[in-house]
């Protein structure tokens, strides 16, 4: 059974309700994780604000110390953490250790907490008067994560949360859990104290209990665009800043000039890594111009070399979970049935190894109308649409037309229609001849539109600024000259 983390520990009481974990290879049920209650998730925040009482309190090398050991300790149990994600979630090792190290430079940004929380000065704003600010913590936090990046998402905001000097009560996905305990008994080796990092299971009764409880004053959320919108209006009405990141349908468009192998290359692994269980997948491409027929060429013939399966070698590993594989199954039919092409079928695709897990091989539509759902929902799943443009306008239009707006990527070869493209997108990260375009740790990672809910985009200077409250004091110690009384309105002298 999957326990609980609560004040520095495991939570020992039975829990009430309980789900089952897979492993998606196999399809097996592969252990238990305990549901929480509202008294439990109760228990939880009680921890955080205790310990936030002190923890706010601590000094900045205190807690800069802290991050620089959990650090430490990450990397050097990565291949462990990694190992965890991908019996849960399904993606293969050599993805999961990819996570991991992405998650690794957000808690390399945390650790610089001592410069990130450097306020501002200013000497004499009125005659012997300074006005200063600070940067305070908000208090206890509300994390709920997705089940795609199980340890990667925590990490992005956690780390900067503690570091800001706050309390935290996560709330990782029910499907992965293990990834959130490994986390936080490394937290607990590094020296963090009791309670600043509490871990609850569960479903919607743990998550509304955030969103309503009065303690906790922010929540920060990755998941699918309803859930995002929900987490955001409830939270926002309950008085809490939130910041929701949702769903995603990221298009890469292909321009006529470019290095068609790199597209193709670039469209593969943007479109299938982790059986398209991303955020930030490509799962549209859009060839303009005469490309369209060379490009579906080369990605069909990249997609018949992907190994599929649980093997050492494999690069795709099984879906989350049975319910979620035969739903982006019903797209393929779906697909067919509007009229776009199938090129490449999913469900042929050969697995190594034992098949009766969650499989799914990469599939490659051709001719998809903007009509169809095949483009129009966020799939979560390794399904890849080509929409066809006679121009680049039409292209930039497709795009902005879209209700999404994560990341988008643009192939070719001139740098003024690059230029162009960054300049006119509206989508909150572009790469340009890059199909995966995931801020580093030192910016932050968000989109536009129904992609974001709330101002704040996660990591990063955002991270600081969501997890922190903003001061400004102005101070006037008196000398023997000062004047006496003055009844009149004060004015900058």
């Amino acid at each position: 059974m999957i326990k609980h983390w609560i004040n520095g520990k495991h939570w020992e009481d039975a829990p009430e309700r309980a789900g089952d974990v897979y492993d998606p290879a196999t399809g097996k049920v592969a252990n238990q994780v305990a549901f929480a209650s509202v008294s439990e998730v109760d228990a939880a925040v009680s921890a955080a604000a205790e310990a936030f009482a002190s923890w706010r309190n601590a000094s900045l090398a205190q807690r800069s110390t802290v991050m620089f050991k959990f650090r430490e300790l990450l990397n050097a149990r990565k291949g462990d953490l990694a190992a965890i994600v991908s019996a849960e979630h399904g993606k293969v090792v050599s993805d999961a250790g990819g996570e991991i190290q992405r998650a690794l430079e957000s808690v390399e940004y945390a650790c610089g907490i001592p410069q990130l929380l450097k306020g501002g000065f200013s000497e004499n704003a009125s005659t012997r008067v300074d006005v200063y600010s600070i940067q305070q913590p908000v208090g206890v936090v509300g994390v709920i994560s997705p089940f795609n990046f199980p340890a990667m998402v925590p990490l992005w905001f956690v780390p900067t949360a503690i570091a800001c000097g706050n309390a935290v009560v996560l709330k990782p996905s029910e499907k992965d859990p293990s990834a959130s305990i490994f986390i936080a008994e490394l937290f607990a080796e590094a020296g963090l104290p009791d309670g600043v990092l509490n871990v609850v299971h569960g479903d919607k009764v743990a998550v509304d209990r955030l969103l309503e409880h009065p303690v906790v004053k922010a929540i920060s959320f990755v998941g699918s665009t309803p859930i995002a919108r929900y987490v955001y209006e409830t939270g926002t009405a309950h008085g809490k800043r939130v910041q929701a990141l949702g769903g995603a349908k990221n298009h890469m468009v292909v321009l006529p000039d470019a290095d068609l192998d790199l597209a193709a290359d670039a469209a593969v692994s943007a479109g299938f890594g982790s059986a398209g269980e991303r955020c930030m997948a490509i799962s549209v491409v859009v060839a303009v111009g005469p490309v369209g027929d060379e490009l579906v060429s080369k990605i069909k013939s990249r997609i018949a070399d992907v190994q599929v399966g649980s093997g050492p070698s494999c690069e795709m590993g099984p879906l989350v979970t049975g319910a979620h594989r035969d739903k982006v199954t019903s797209y393929l039919d779906a697909g067919v049935e509007a009229g776009a092409s199938l090129v490449v079928d999913g469900r042929n695709h050969p697995i190594d190894g034992d098949a009766s897990g969650f499989w799914l091989g990469p599939t490659l539509f051709d001719h998809v109308g903007t009509d169809m759902t095949i483009y129009t929902d966020e799939i979560f799943g390794p399904v890849l649409s080509v929409v066809r443009c006679d121009s680049y306008e039409e292209a930039v239009e497709l795009v902005n037309s879209n209700r999404y707006g994560n990341g988008t990527a643009i192939f070719t070869n001139d740098g003024g229609a690059a230029r162009r493209f960054q300049n006119e997108i509206e989508v909150g990260m572009v790469g340009v001849n890059v199909p995966i375009p995931v801020p580093v740790a030192y910016y932050s990672f968000g989109g536009w539109k129904e992609s974001l809910f709330g101002d704040s985009h996660a990591y990063g200077p955002h991270g600081v600024h969501f997890f922190t409250r903003s001061k400004v004091i102005t101070s006037r110690w008196l000398d023997p000259s000062h004047g006496g009384v003055n009844l009149g309105f004060p004015q900058n002298t």
